[in-house]
């Protein structure tokens, strides 16, 4: 299985850090090669702009999905953009490990969606959800959160996790098409022991061994 993994977090000994690792380690050991863009090491831009592509459909007025359109028609777009959207083309799971900030994708992720997810080339043209671009790929968020559990229960300080986590999964994995499973979820890492974390971590690293056998979630209701 190809796996691609989008790392977002600006501290590689961060647990997210550690939740990286070992996706890397567990997945090379069974003999699979994950691809892995690490986007505060890449100083990847998370701001759109022409810069985008290599192309122009438009040079007076500038409309981004436009030039998305006319960027896929001609070849168009930028090396670091077409490098990012080969990855997930190459892909059969792909993973976003990030922390939660502010109940959503940290911004150089969102801004990674908003340069890659380009119209024309990962939707557009009828390809929607069931129809989308990515059908038959799966995608995985593994993520921290900075509150435990309770925080996040539908009663909770904070409300329920999926609700949070449902503009994500539907309006950007599931809706480009991926077949999107269960949240990997560390609750509070920064309040938990050694011993704890090393058990989330070996924990993850069982669910990776055998991840291709586990059936989608509904991103409509979780």
């Amino acid at each position: 299985m190809r796996v691609f993994i989008v790392f977002a977090h600006p501290e590689p000994k961060s647990f997210n850090g550690a939740l990286l690792g070992t996706a890397v380690d567990t997945l090379t050991a069974v003999g699979q090669e994950p691809v892995v863009s690490d986007l505060y090491a890449m100083g990847f831009d998370p701001v759109s702009g022409r810069h985008n592509f290599n192309s122009v459909r438009n040079a007076d007025y500038f409309k981004q999905q436009l030039e998305e359109l006319h960027a896929n028609e001609v070849g168009g777009f930028a090396p670091v953009i077409e490098a990012e959207l080969a990855k997930i083309e190459a892909c059969e799971l792909m993973i976003w490990q990030f922390p939660l900030w502010w109940f959503g994708l940290p911004a150089i992720l969102k801004g990674w969606v908003d340069r890659v997810f380009a119209m024309g080339r990962t939707y557009g043209g009828g390809r929607f959800y069931d129809t989308g671009v990515f059908r038959g790929k799966r995608a995985l968020l593994s993520l921290t959160t900075g509150a435990p559990p309770a925080a996040y229960e539908r009663s909770g300080f904070n409300g329920d996790i999926g609700a949070i986590l449902r503009p994500i999964q539907r309006g950007m994995l599931r809706f480009v098409g991926f077949e999107v499973l269960a949240p990997n979820i560390v609750f509070g890492p920064a309040h938990q022991s050694d011993t704890e974390l090393n058990a989330a971590l070996a924990a993850y690293a069982a669910r990776l061994r055998t991840i291709e056998d586990e059936t989608p979630i509904d991103v409509g209701s979780y």
